[in-house]
């Protein structure tokens, strides 16, 4: 008999089994007066960036990220701002790239500057393995992506995965994170040398699978209360 997957979720931070491989002031005269028109104020240039209001950083400035997923992103963290209490950096994640591609991002809110990595997507999104996620699903045991706003949960352990970082799902899309035990975790399918021997990365069952060496430094900064935003 195959042991259900919810099953291997203890409590609220249990440890989880997670997935196995698989942003013109015209002139002006004072009227009854003779003083001079003022002088005609160049227009300021809009920059294109999307921009933190109370930073003013400009966010991605060498357009690194699709900019519609980094304005949907900063929806999100206004929408779902009592869960993500963390507003330093956000984790994005591009869907509609090759799984080979470095298409999980993360965003520093406070200098703009955003570093890339690569990341899985679940067998049952892409059931021919093309590389690229087809399909997506908030169904227990459809071994499929889920995409919509996550907020980590801090990192954790799982006797499958080992170190790995829990998601809290805050949509109808994906509000079934825990239950499907959907984590952040280090895989060798997601590791360079799977990748120069495959051409693309291998599937999870819906985990945001990446290489055990990113997963460190991910695992440390992620923490609590940050928005992870996946779309397609």
């Amino acid at each position: 008999m195959r042991l259900s997957r919810r099953g291997l979720i203890l409590g609220g931070s249990a440890l989880l089994a997670g997935c196995s491989s698989a942003a013109s002031t015209s002139s002006l005269k004072l009227a009854g007066t003779a003083t001079p028109a003022l002088p005609t104020l160049p227009e300021t240039p809009v920059a294109p960036q999307i921009q933190v209001a109370e930073a003013r950083a400009v966010i991605d400035p060498h357009g690194v990220v699709r900019k519609d997923l980094i304005e949907r992103a900063r929806a999100a963290l206004d929408l779902h701002g009592r869960k993500i209490t963390q507003r330093d950096r956000m984790y994005l994640v591009d869907f509609q790239k090759f799984s080979g591609s470095e298409r999980f991002y993360e965003v520093d809110l406070e200098g703009g500057q955003v570093t890339a990595y690569r990341t899985s997507h679940g067998r049952g999104s892409d059931p021919k393995h093309s590389g690229y996620a087809e399909r997506f699903s908030n169904k227990p045991d459809s071994h499929m992506s889920s995409i919509g706003a996550y907020a980590t949960a801090g990192a954790s352990w799982g006797p499958q995965q080992g170190p790995n970082v829990l998601l809290d799902g805050l949509e109808p899309s994906n509000n079934l994170a825990r239950q499907r035990a959907i984590i952040i975790h280090g895989a060798d399918y997601a590791d360079p040398a799977f990748l120069a021997r495959q051409g693309k990365l291998g599937r999870s069952y819906g985990c945001f699978s990446v290489s055990h060496a990113d997963l460190a430094p991910l695992r440390e900064r992620m923490g609590e209360g940050r928005l992870l935003f996946a779309m397609t």
